[in-house]
């Protein structure tokens, strides 16, 4: 019991972490209220490194689904005749800001991705309730979406959600072995 208790407090320093990191990432946008692709990059920059591992697993650069997110949106843009003039950059670590004050909003793609992590988490506690919520957790979760920003940056960067899920599953297998 207390080892369940243990872990359910590293799990909420796990979601803190998160959220805040994407509120951050949303901010550097000018975006107010962060939506799952934020989500997904604040996943990205865990310190358990999983996320990060399940692109790699299917031989993709992780730190190329910041310029997918921009991608897909510019791809919308030119869908209904719209050109994004050359001079618009995609943020960068340099114009990061401090997350907003006052009560957290997110988007509705974000409340749905922090909704399928807990299923896709306690799924996985049925086999293992020690195990840690990990960063490979969000992006298992991110892949069962059918539609938003993040499934699109998926699909810019040219990778499988099926695929990545797999890689996904894997590194949270291999991270309960390590």
């Amino acid at each position: 019991m207390f080892n369940t208790i243990r872990q359910r407090f590293r799990d909420m320093r796990t979601i803190n972490a998160l959220c805040s990191g994407a509120e951050k990432l949303a901010n550097a946008t000018d975006q107010k209220e962060p939506g799952a692709e934020h989500l997904v990059l604040s996943a990205l920059e865990l310190p358990d490194g999983t996320a990060r591992k399940a692109f790699e697993r299917i031989h993709t650069d992780p730190n190329d689904f910041r310029a997918a997110i921009a991608r897909q949106y510019e791809d919308a843009l030119h869908n209904i005749g719209i050109a994004l003039p050359p001079d618009v950059a995609i943020a960068d670590e340099a114009t990061l800001v401090a997350p907003g004050k006052g009560l957290f909003k997110a988007q509705a793609s974000f409340d749905t991705l922090m909704q399928t992590l807990y299923e896709v988490k306690n799924m996985k506690q049925k086999t293992d309730l020690a195990a840690p919520l990990l960063g490979a957790h969000v992006i298992l979760a991110a892949t069962t979406a059918q539609y938003g920003v993040a499934v699109r940056a998926f699909r810019a960067m040219g990778v499988d959600p099926a695929k990545l899920a797999e890689a996904a599953r894997a590194e949270i297998i291999a991270s309960r072995m390590a």
